[in-house]
């Protein structure tokens, strides 16, 4: 992979129903190297995760150029394609979700999730449409992922939310899309249904009981994530830590931590 372009290929490559995209989502350079040597293919980043790290809250809170920079430390700790989540561009119109995808496109990524939130279907549509011919106007095949936030915010009336998922999909797909993302679900008939009702590769989020990676690829899943949930954990582990030192005096909870050495090593590895 000698080129963005290259990488940008490898990257929509690795995109396979039933044979899916494993992504332990990184939100800095220790994380991404870590998740790199347990054997990652690629490497994306959490919008959540990024943002905690630089001292700011989740939902679209974090500016661009912070934002933006983390990726750029990443893609240049990690010898795989990097994705980057961009929650809803980090800009207020189209011009400015295109000027996302160019900086995006110069800090070495070559994917990028965009969601909906609580923007209407139609905004999430022009966003789409904007970071494609922002990405094509560059000569890269950005792998565009489409998030869809019907499960995850539980929108409109339960009974009809599969068919408006498939419909915001079908839309995102048709300005520009190369995957669909929609989060909050795992229920396999759920999952099952959005797999042949989605003609591109579905990304689900997984993190504490959510079904295994294999039972996902059996019902043709082509991307996991782990989004905010390995951050959270490793915040929840500080918690935890802190107050058994500050309360009980003991260090119980740092047995399975890395070793200074194997830190040290990684992060000693030039890239």
């Amino acid at each position: 992979m000698t080129s963005l372009h290259d990488r940008a290929r490898h990257f929509h490559s690795l995109h396979v129903p039933g044979h899916p995209l494993v992504l332990p989502n990184a939100w800095d350079v220790a994380s991404a190297r870590i998740i790199a040597a347990a054997g990652a293919s690629a490497m994306a980043t959490t919008s959540a995760g990024v943002a905690w790290a630089l001292g700011a809250a989740d939902g679209d809170r974090l500016d661009r150029a912070s934002a933006v920079g983390q990726v750029a430390a990443i893609a240049a700790a990690v010898d795989l394609p990097v994705t980057a989540d961009v929650e809803g561009g980090f800009e207020s119109d189209e011009d400015g979700v295109a000027g996302t995808v160019r900086a995006v496109l110069a800090a070495g990524a070559v994917g990028i999730n965009i969601e909906d939130g609580t923007r209407s279907p139609a905004e999430h549509v022009r966003r789409i449409g904007a970071a494609r011919a922002a990405a094509d106007a560059e000569g890269v095949p950005l792998f565009i992922n489409a998030r869809i936030d019907t499960y995850l915010a539980g929108l409109g009336d339960r009974a009809g939310r599969l068919e408006e998922t498939l419909k915001r999909a079908a839309d995102c797909l048709a300005a520009g899309a190369d995957g669909v993302f929609v989060p909050g679900v795992v229920a396999p008939e759920i999952v099952s249904a959005l797999v042949k009702g989605v003609d591109a590769p579905l990304n689900v989020l997984v993190g504490h009981g959510a079904p295994a990676v294999a039972e996902l690829a059996g019902l043709g899943v082509a991307r996991i994530s782990a989004g905010s949930s390995i951050a959270q954990a490793a915040h929840g582990l500080v918690r935890d830590a802190a107050r058994e030192l500050l309360t009980e005096g003991t260090c119980e909870r740092l047995a399975d931590g890395s070793t200074y050495g194997e830190m040290n090593a990684l992060m000693s590895v030039p890239r």
